[in-house]
């Protein structure tokens, strides 16, 4: 250390490792930041960081700069520490990245008071000497000049008047990166930190990347953690400008950190995340979230012994109970299996659905995945006042007295803690992000929870395991009517402007099948669990002789339906209909008679039979049979898609208003739409019942506006008069 050296560090009362100001002993090296800016003008120009969004330093920072000081091709380890930055190639990005570094380096050193130090990891050394030059050894350069036989001594003037100038500047960087690996060891001690599960994203990934994921309500290393493994592959999508590759990085640095961390439990990404769902058993799926007394799907919670409800305080003696359930557990599952359930041609199908993800042996609670509608509903009212009973109130099922019920009525109205209760809509029950409610209940909402918890308690009275049922006294407002909303529907010129767009979709398979579901749900009504449950073998065609109101006989289709509560109805089905299904048909490769023996089970919806050449990604390599269906959640995607755009065409028309309907339209208002238009064209009310399964006309006659537009017309003409 030459005497120069000695004053920086004594004036800058350093006790860390020696550190040379700028223009002190270090030639012609440079202040500065290599890249960006000068640091004044960062000071004066960045806003202040709140402390929780300060980015923090690991070891790879430290690992990097190693490299990046002593000349070295950082590219391994970029890639080993930085890919979630971005790629290594991106030259922009590894240069900002190195300023950045450099000034949270100076900024610690600043901190613990070493002014040199911070002077000192700011310079960098290649600009003093070329890297790239490679100066020949002494050896080498007296062969070369034939100097081989003189002295060492005489070797090394010769070799000096050559290279001097080099071999000085070369000189002072060797001792620069010494003593900047010497600064760069004394901070790693001092500042290296891990990342841990409540660490903001902020912290760990650069701006551009946490706050696309702040946008999308991901603030923590855990609650990202919980988003990856409670989506899977594709986490991302749904998150702005978030695509696959930065995803992909984003997961592999996950990993590493968990690798190098292992007791980071919470920051563990699942084996399932790197897997498409087909590749999936279900098996592995339901390993994603262990069972626990905690909030978890019925199929995993674990009831404490103590709050089982054997000793419930309401418990009938077991021996007079009808049931030969012990605990409350046992005895709501004996509750749901009492409800309609799905037919055996349904669970078959339902079978053949999942069969890529079953191992097929079947599991004690396997038949909680195959339910109906309507024991999917009741399951999820008695799950909610499960947990709320046994994690909330710690008092068993068959304990809960009618205040409790009160109280439980109450909660219906505003979960708390949200983050406990309440998730996304349509998270599946394997995943960490499923939880009991989406938000508030409405007051329909709370109304038929309540019925349903009354009904699985009238169950346990009637089969003599309570004594009494606490929901009998609870009251609930009373809807003022029947709750279809007929308002949620098409007008005729909006089903006329549906009928325009679909004749301008382009002739996929799947857009063919969109055109005929849609016909097919507006001429009939049903419901879209119905439609995607119908097959060619419930088609029927009849023919009517002659009756006293009509001459002519009468000949056409019927499709038989199972519907709520698997009551079961025919419905006709207009031949032009039928008619388009045979086209359909055809483009799938069946044949276009209904009734031909080779479509039989063939569903009326079938997957896109060009599915692989529009998406080469999707192969499987195994043929599609096409008599197979599809999920209800796959065509409600495919119209609510389709409705978006009408609705984009609507607005770039000035139509805003009627943008916003199609923007809400789902489904079930092709539902509304058909009622509507049926009764108002002249179909009898009870006709339109049958063909809805509405199970009260009060229900149909919602759908009755020819009195309600009777009635505006003469306020409007009074008006005018």
């Amino acid at each position: 250390m030459n005497t120069r050296d000695v004053k920086a560090s004594a004036s800058s009362g350093q006790k860390g490792p020696t550190a040379t100001p700028a223009g002190q002993g270090g030639g012609s090296a440079v202040q500065a930041p290599l890249f960006g800016t000068s640091t004044l003008t960062q000071k004066r120009s960045a806003p202040p960081v709140s402390a929780a969004r300060r980015r923090k330093l690991h070891v790879g920072h430290f690992a990097f700069m190693r490299s990046v000081v002593q000349g070295l091709d950082p590219r391994e380890s970029w890639e080993r520490y930085f890919r979630v930055e971005g790629e290594a190639n991106d030259q922009r990005t590894v240069r900002a990245t190195i300023a950045w570094i450099r000034e949270e380096f100076a900024a610690a050193a600043k901190r613990q008071d070493q002014f040199g130090t911070a002077r000192l990891v700011r310079i960098d050394a290649t600009r003093i000497a070329d890297p790239s030059l490679d100066l020949p050894s002494l050896e080498a350069f007296a062969e070369a000049h034939g100097l081989e036989s003189e002295r060492q001594a005489e070797q090394m003037a010769a070799y000096e008047a050559q290279y001097g100038h080099a071999t000085q500047r070369q000189r002072k960087r060797t001792r620069l990166i010494a003593r900047q690996l010497e600064a760069l060891r004394w901070l790693e001690g001092l500042v290296a930190q891990s990342p841990k599960a409540g660490d903001s994203v902020a912290a760990w990934l650069n701006p551009t990347l946490a706050s696309h994921l702040e946008a999308a309500d991901i603030f923590t290393l855990a609650q990202l953690v919980e988003r990856i493994n409670g989506v899977g592959r594709r986490w991302y999508a749904g998150i702005k400008a978030m695509g696959e590759g930065k995803a992909l990085r984003i997961v592999e640095w996950l990993r590493e950190v968990a690798d190098e961390h292992q007791d980071s439990t919470l920051l563990q990404l699942g084996r399932h995340v790197a897997m498409p769902r087909s590749k999936l058993y279900a098996h592995e799926l339901q390993a994603v979230v262990l069972p626990a007394t905690d909030i978890r799907p019925l199929e995993k919670f674990i009831v404490p012994a103590e709050l089982d409800g054997t000793r419930g305080l309401y418990r009938r003696p077991q021996a007079q109970c009808l049931l030969k359930a012990n605990n409350d557990y046992q005895a709501i599952l004996a509750w749901l299996r009492s409800k309609h359930g799905l037919t055996p041609d349904q669970k078959a199908h339902l079978k053949a659905r999942r069969r890529q993800r079953d191992t097929g042996v079947e599991q004690g609670m396997d038949w909680l995945q195959a339910l109906s509608n309507t024991q999917r509903a009741y399951r999820k009212e008695a799950e909610r006042f499960l947990l709320w009973a046994i994690t909330h109130k710690g008092k068993a099922l068959s304990s809960m007295s009618n205040e409790d019920c009160i109280e439980y009525r109450d909660f219906l109205a505003d979960p708390q803690p949200r983050s406990r209760w309440c998730g996304d809509r349509g998270r599946e029950r394997w995943s960490p992000l499923w939880r009991p409610f989406e938000g508030p209940l409405s007051a329909s909402a709370q109304r038929h929870a309540i019925t349903i918890l009354k009904n699985l308690y009238g169950f346990l009275v009637d089969q003599n395991y309570l004594m009494g049922n606490p929901w009998s006294a609870v009251g609930v407002p009373r809807s003022a009517g029947p709750k279809v909303n007929a308002g949620r529907s098409f007008s005729v010129a909006q089903w006329q402007f549906i009928e325009g767009q679909l004749k301008m979709l382009p002739e996929t398979s799947a857009n063919q099948r969109l055109i005929f579901g849609l016909h097919l749900l507006y001429a009939t009504g049903l419901r879209l669990s119905e439609v995607v449950a119908a097959t060619v073998d419930d088609l029927q065609w009849v023919e009517y002789p002659a009756d006293a109101s009509d001459d002519e006989p009468m000949q056409g289709w019927l499709l038989r339906v199972i519907g709520k509560g698997q009551k079961e109805r025919e419905v006709p089905l207009p031949v032009d209909v039928v008619g388009e299904l045979a086209r359909y048909m055809v483009s799938r490769g069946l044949d276009a008679d209904p009734e031909n023996i080779g479509n039989q089970g063939a569903f009326l919806l079938g997957k896109a039979s060009d599915a692989a050449e529009r998406a080469p990604g999707l192969r499987t390599g195994q043929a599609m049979d096409p008599r197979q269906g599809i999920a209800a959640t796959t065509f409600y995607d495919q119209i609510k898609r389709f409705f978006d755009d009408c609705a984009g065409v609507l607005r770039g028309q000035g139509d805003a208003k009627g943008a916003e309907r199609f923007e809400k339209a789902s489904t079930h208002w092709m539902r509304h739409s058909h009622a509507s238009h049926a009764i108002a064209s002249g179909m009898p009310i009870e006709i339109a019942q049958q063909n809805l399964g509405h199970a009260s006309l009060a229900t149909t006659t919602v759908y009755v506006t020819t009195e309600k537009r009777r009635r505006m017309k003469a306020v409007d003409a009074f008006w005018k008069r």
